[in-house]
């Protein structure tokens, strides 16, 4: 299998950090989306990342297809739990940390066109959604170890891609600490785990 990513894209990264938990070998290879060759398109009519090419030539798309494929192709280190309940949990936590993602993403992108043709209103409207996702986020994890249950998860995996990803593009706008202190405590907490710390995007 191969991966075709990119090292700052936080739904690779999550990806990544699946496959590494899992213990599965996959071939990764980075790309750049303004490439004119970039391959992307020939395995995703969307153009996105990431997206897996299995052996057999045929692509899956997007990240939280990938994994689920992942998490059920072996029984190593289930990350989405096999009771109904916890699982539909694990993947609320995985939708609302990439919708907000998404926003940040959609910010970032309006940003980087010339000043004279931004948005702010669009941009307020995108931080919005950042700023009550984290916050729900930071009020359904309050005390708790993990974000679901009494385990390491997918729910974590996401929420640590999420705010790895702010901290890469918006270090000076989001004040985890002061403004969701229980998901600074969490994301300080795994900080050191190795597929967690091996991911972590670069900052140049």
């Amino acid at each position: 299998m191969k991966l075709l990513y990119s090292l700052t894209s936080p739904y690779a990264r999550k990806v990544r950090i699946v496959a590494a938990e899992k213990r599965i070998a996959i071939d990764l290879q980075v790309v750049v989306l303004a490439d004119p060759d970039c391959p992307v398109f020939l395995h995703n009519p969307l153009g996105k990342i990431p997206v897996l090419i299995m052996d057999d030539g045929e692509s899956l798309y997007d990240s939280s297809v990938i994994v689920d494929y992942l998490d059920q192709r072996t029984p190593v280190s289930h990350l989405i739990p096999q009771d109904s309940k916890s699982k539909f949990q694990v993947k609320r936590w995985e939708s609302l940390a990439d919708g907000v993602c998404d926003a940040g993403v959609a910010v970032m992108v309006e940003q980087r066109r010339p000043e004279n043709l931004q948005d702010p209103n669009w941009i307020k409207k995108q931080w919005n959604k950042v700023d009550l996702g984290l916050k729900a986020l930071d009020e359904d994890l309050g005390s708790n170890k993990f974000c679901v249950g009494e385990t390491f998860s997918l729910a974590d995996i996401a929420l640590v891609c999420v705010l790895g990803y702010l901290d890469l593009r918006f270090d000076y706008k989001v004040d985890l600490e002061n403004r969701y202190p229980n998901l600074a405590r969490l994301n300080a907490s795994l900080a050191s785990r190795p597929s967690i710390a091996e991911t972590l995007p670069p900052k140049a």
